[in-house]
């Protein structure tokens, strides 16, 4: 009998897959997080004044820095996780891991002024197998989060990775 198999929660069973159906399935889920006001000239400038950003338009409050508008927990309005982190998560259910944030790769479109109502669209775009240098199973999350205005013109995408790796 495997150490897993008789209770040894730092033990898994090779045999069993991390990759499952039920995370199969939700490939190509999205969800969709609308601000309900404008982002206004305080909030972009207390984010320039809390990241230490020296930029005159965005300590006036004129033009967003541009990764404001990536903060989706300052609009969708979730609870606390167990971890204390407020915004968008998948919440994905793999046993016998540990979560690792792999990345993010951002390409910003255009400025987002005062006036933009900012809407946040992630799609949990992919879910893969690998194993790690050091002979542990992973799975690779990417996720694709297109962020729009009020017109629908998309303001910037940010690609995710998050890992759930072996203990």
């Amino acid at each position: 009998m495997s150490d897993a198999a008789m209770g040894d929660p730092a033990a898994t069973d090779a045999a069993v897959p991390l990759l499952t159906d039920a995370l199969i399935a939700r490939i190509g889920e999205e969800v969709v997080y609308t601000a309900p006001e404008p982002l206004g000239r305080a909030a972009i400038r207390y984010f320039a004044l809390a990241t230490g950003d020296t930029d005159p338009a965005h300590l006036a409050g004129d033009v967003a820095p541009p990764t404001l508008i990536c903060e989706t927990n300052q609009y969708a309005n979730l609870p606390r996780d167990a971890d204390g982190y407020a915004g968008h998560g998948w919440h994905l259910d793999v046993p016998g891991t540990r979560l690792v944030r792999g990345g993010n790769s951002y390409r910003f479109e255009r400025p987002v002024l005062p006036t933009t109502v900012v809407t946040a669209r992630w799609r949990l775009a992919g879910i893969t197998e690998r194993v790690t240098g050091g002979g542990r199973r992973m799975l690779v999350v990417t996720s694709v989060a297109t962020y729009t205005d009020q017109h629908d013109l998309v303001l910037a995408v940010n690609e995710e990775s998050l890992i759930h790796v072996e203990r």
